[in-house]
């Protein structure tokens, strides 16, 4: 068993996954990788994403050490900063295969539609 930030995994793999699994996490990693973005600027590199499941995916992702949330409250409107943290940074080469097999598939079984 492996334990991490409380939970339990069965194995090596499922604890990776368990951190950057699911429909939403890694895409935010990757437009994370090379810039700080801050929350609007996200949405609009995910637009069909729900403000709701980007608030929780972010806030996970926080909780789990690969995100950092800067929070600037010099002067209105509030404005929030999300970059990776050095440990999120150790992902880049995964997250970078997972898109470059993206392009892979699509290269070999399927098509790309550019939507504005």
């Amino acid at each position: 068993m492996y334990n991490y930030n409380g939970k339990s995994y069965p194995c090596c793999a499922s604890l990776t996954m368990g951190l950057i699994g699911g429909k939403w996490k890694t895409v935010i990693l990757f437009h994370l990788q090379e810039k700080t973005l801050r929350y609007n600027e996200l949405r609009k590199e995910m637009p069909t994403v729900t403000e709701r499941t980007l608030s929780l995916q972010l806030k996970t992702l926080e909780e789990d050490g690969l995100i950092k949330r800067k929070v600037y409250t010099s002067k209105p409107p509030l404005k929030v900063e999300y970059s990776l943290t050095d440990f999120g940074k150790t992902l880049i080469p995964v997250v970078q295969s997972i898109a470059n097999w993206g392009v892979y598939a699509v290269e070999e079984k399927g098509e790309f539609v550019n939507t504005p």
